[in-house]
């Protein structure tokens, strides 16, 4: 179950709102780092399209920086979510270093 919270925020939700689900503490650590992690990801999509508005007001080589930022913070993010799925297969509390800790105390 708390690896199933990974896939959106919706099963993280759901589980939250199980009682049998929110009183075991893996799957909602799992929930709660799911969704602070999915909202850290929306803003981090917002920050990235600022900076790639940034990007292109330089000349010629400003859409290979903002999109190379983009790929780069993806692929950072896509092996993140992997590596998160695979802990909360292995039955870990790996915590991501900010949103881990409030998913922690939440």
């Amino acid at each position: 179950m708390a690896a199933l919270a990974y896939l959106t925020f919706v099963p993280a939700v759901l589980f939250l709102g199980m009682t049998p689900l929110r009183h075991n503490r893996l799957v909602r650590f799992h929930s709660m780092q799911s969704i602070f992690f999915t909202v850290s990801l929306f803003l981090a999509g917002l920050l990235l399209r600022l900076l790639f508005s940034a990007f292109a007001l330089i000349p010629r080589l400003g859409y290979l920086f903002g999109t190379l930022a983009v790929l780069i913070v993806a692929l950072g993010c896509a092996i993140l979510w992997l590596v998160l799925i695979i802990k909360a297969l292995q039955g870990e509390m790996f915590k991501v270093p900010i949103i881990g800790h409030f998913a922690e105390k939440a």
